[in-house]
């Protein structure tokens, strides 16, 4: 199913032989019948809003079964459509990745510039082929500091935020590059810029009256004066928080956002992560939820 939405190549269905087709369609007919049937007994229980996920493992994929450098992650790509079109049919609101830590530009700088160069040609992808994005109508956000991306790739991902700004489907964020202590630290310079500008307002209108302008300007700072400015905002906290090949740190991911996340590490490497291991995922958070919504109504109460 995500071939064809990916791409489409008659010779492969020029090789096929009549027979062969009508075979391959009642195989996904059925494989399509029965991920709906797992949906709807899924959705009998609390369904997450949104998932996040630490795509875990393109190296070592890569490396375990001897191939060029990057072909995970290109592999780790195709894993990553089939996750968006799967959470949209389950109904997931939200889903965000952490695709490029600002930490990674400290590995072997062919790595890197392999990476960027993949980055570059998958946005373009998207770009030039909209058949996952249309599906799903959705709405890309490229999350960090922009700033860092050589030129070519951040111009092409403003491109598709742009493109896809007015859809209303699925919401996938992108984290790159990115570290939460960074999206905390801008949320502060972000707060305090504009804390300077409400006070130098009412300077110049005190100003104009002949006097100082006196309060109007709070000097606290409260957490949802952060969550403004988070690249977060307007989004909820992550009911799922999952991290492939079985790695248990958060690696600085969203640490502002996951108080209340259900943590998960499942085994498989990114590019091996499938239907099923999304299905388990939300079996275990249908398991913990009434422990999760204890401990936030602990919270609130304390509050």
């Amino acid at each position: 199913m995500l071939d064809s939405l990916i791409s489409h190549d008659p010779k492969v269905l020029n090789e096929k032989k009549p027979d062969e087709i009508i075979a391959t369609g009642v195989v996904e007919s059925l494989k399509n019948f029965l991920r709906k049937c797992i949906i709807a007994v899924l959705s009998y229980g609390p369904m997450p809003k949104h998932i996040a996920f630490i795509m875990d493992g393109n190296r070592r994929y890569a490396k375990s079964r001897s191939i060029k450098q990057g072909t995970g992650h290109s592999v780790g790509f195709s894993a990553l459509m089939a996750s968006l079109i799967y959470c949209y049919e389950m109904g997931v609101k939200y889903i965000t990745v952490y695709a490029f830590s600002i930490d990674n530009f400290k590995r072997d700088p062919s790595e890197v510039q392999t990476l960027m160069e993949l980055m570059e040609e998958k946005i373009n992808e998207l770009l030039e082929n909209k058949n996952v994005i249309n599906k799903v109508n959705c709405k890309i956000n490229f999350w960090g500091n922009l700033d860092m991306l050589p030129e070519p790739v951040r111009l092409a991902a403003h491109k598709l935020m742009a493109s896809t700004a007015e859809n209303t489907g699925l919401v996938f964020s992108v984290c790159m590059p990115y570290n939460s202590t960074s999206e905390i630290a801008n949320a502060v310079t972000e707060l305090c810029k504009e804390r300077r500008g409400t006070m130098q307002g009412q300077q110049h209108a005190g100003g104009c009256n002949g006097r100082a302008a006196n309060g109007g300007a709070r000097s606290d700072i409260s957490v949802a004066d952060l969550d403004r400015h988070m690249y977060t905002a307007g989004c909820p906290d992550p009911d799922i928080v999952i991290r492939t090949s079985g790695e248990t740190r958060l690696s600085n991911f969203l640490l502002w956002q996951t108080t209340f996340s259900h943590l998960q590490s499942p085994d498989p490497l990114w590019p091996e992560f499938s239907w099923r291991h999304l299905v388990w995922a939300i079996l275990q958070y249908q398991r913990a939820y009434p422990y999760i919504e204890q401990n936030k109504a602990l919270v609130k109460k304390q509050l």
